[in-house]
């Protein structure tokens, strides 16, 4: 019986690519689709579009005359690029985060291949692909898909040095380190040490991996793909590095209510909540990874099983990988969910080399189900976007139909708040005027004035205009008011 139910899990190269490229082509199609929605996607956007426009590609933009020091540039580019050759649209911009974790799907088959089997490798990219935060990442204008490809490839590149006949590998853990520098900065270099050192304790195999490394050229090659840019980035912004390196690295870790945060808010949660953000991201196949982790335990002695466990070199390395993350943010407070993303490739493996191995039709079902949720989630959201917008914290449309309405010289108004999506959608052309300045703007006899107004200060707004008031559109936290002058009697 067990013979004639193994092929059930077994996953041709066909089944692979069909299933790859209608999971891929259903983000692409919500990419295309969603709009952006506050906070953190516009703002990125806003910040490549103003790249873009503006020709600086050292220093990121957060305002005019404020530079963005809380992340490097890689991302920025990436979008401002695509966004430049494609025009500065929703696919465009999300674009480059898609092609970095097909970048990361790549190296996470190659690992497979290379660790456990081919089936392994299938069943890994399947899983990764269809995990809720590598899907929603996969089509999100974030930095984070750069970083998880940086960690990615000098995870990767690390196990496979010492058997690798190509350059690449021995070399990936350089230009991986690169990657997560000009992404996320030296945050990457303490998530790879954060595994590899604890595992080359455990094994006492360092030589070996160690001495596979082309450590002279492969520096030379990290410090000059780096930093030019961050030497560059001081000097064009004089206080970067003080604020990128103590701040974001250091007073960001250890204080959840740090009051240094230049361009939003701190998160502050408690510690440890960085687990329950792991498994949430995982879905739906984090209860499928402890199923398989207890199924380890039957049918022999729990020990014996777990000492076999400690001698494999492919485990162990996917374990310390997996948990270097959150083990690091543990003790953080102030963290959000993207974080983990770095920690999901070993953990796709791990489950994907479990599948390999299970027979049955319960099991495949249960594959076939989890493979399924994720993307009919992002179908689902599409299909929302089309018919009801207003569901989502963006003010896509009702810029659209502002643009619609107003005329030459005319201007858009938000009193007292700008959120990112307008900044981005109207081009960097709708103004926030505080409620105190509201008269300086408010027009003159026959005169006219398009003022955006969040929902819960429309009544106060509305007593201080005199003349004839329209509402225009109503979006999720805004309403779009056509102002008309008094007429002189």
């Amino acid at each position: 019986m067990r013979a004639t139910l193994l092929p059930i899990m077994r996953l041709t190269a066909r089944t692979v690519l069909f299933g790859l490229a209608a999971i891929l082509g259903v983000r692409l199609l919500a990419m295309a689709v969603i709009p952006f929605a506050d906070t953190s996607e516009p703002r990125y956007a806003e910040i490549a579009r103003v790249m873009a426009a503006s020709g600086d590609w050292i220093t990121p933009w957060f305002a005019p005359g404020e530079p963005f020091w809380g992340k490097p540039p890689l991302a920025f580019w990436a979008q401002a690029v695509s966004g430049a050759w494609l025009g500065m649209g929703e696919l465009s911009l999300r674009l480059p985060s898609w092609l970095a974790m097909l970048g990361v799907l790549a190296i996470l088959h190659e690992l497979g291949r290379r660790l456990y089997t081919v089936q392994a490798a299938r069943w890994a990219v399947l899983v990764f692909s269809t995990m809720l935060l590598p899907l929603v990442a996969a089509g999100a204008v974030l930095t984070d898909p750069f970083l998880a490809l940086g960690v990615t490839l000098g995870m990767a590149s690390f196990i496979l040095a010492p058997a690798a006949r190509s350059w690449f590998w021995r070399y990936g853990l350089f230009i991986g380190l690169a990657i997560g520098f000009l992404s996320k900065g030296p945050l990457a270099a303490v998530l790879m040490a954060g595994a590899i050192v604890p595992w080359l304790l455990w094994h006492g195999n360092a030589a070996r991996h160690l001495r596979a490394l082309p450590w002279v050229g492969g520096t030379a090659l990290l410090s000059g793909l780096t930093l030019p840019w961050y030497l560059l980035a001081e000097w064009k912004t004089p206080g970067f590095l003080q604020y990128f390196v103590v701040g974001e690295h250091v007073l960001r870790f250890i204080d959840p209510g740090w009051t240094g945060d230049r361009y939003g808010s701190a998160h502050s949660r408690p510690y440890g909540a960085i687990w329950l953000d792991w498994a949430m991201a995982a879905l739906p196949w984090s209860p499928v990874g402890l199923w398989l982790l207890l199924r380890q335990g039957r049918g022999g002695a729990l020990a014996a099983r777990m000492r076999a466990f400690g001698r494999s070199v492919p485990s162990t390395y996917l374990f310390a990988w997996a948990v270097a993350t959150p083990a690091f943010f543990t003790l953080s407070g102030n963290i959000l969910w993207t974080y983990v993303l770095p920690a999901l490739p070993p953990v796709a493996l791990g489950i994907g080399a479990g599948l390999s191995r299970l027979d049955g039709i319960a099991p495949r079902r249960v594959a076939l189900a989890c493979l399924m949720l994720v993307p009919a989630v992002a179908i689902v959201l599409g299909i929302l976007s089309f018919a009801q917008p207003d569901r989502f914290k963006t003010e896509k449309q009702l810029i659209a139909r502002a643009d619609a309405e107003i005329r030459a010289g005319e201007k858009l108004y938000f009193v007292d708040s700008m959120p990112f999506s307008a900044r981005f959608y109207s081009r960097g052309s709708a103004v926030a005027v505080s409620r105190g300045d509201l008269a300086d703007v408010l027009p003159s006899q026959g005169g006219r004035v398009l003022l955006a107004v969040e929902k819960r200060d429309l009544a106060d707004i509305r007593a201080r205009i005199s003349g004839t008031v329209t509402p225009l559109y109503t979006s999720r936290r805004y309403v779009l008011l056509d102002v008309l002058a008094p007429e002189k009697h």
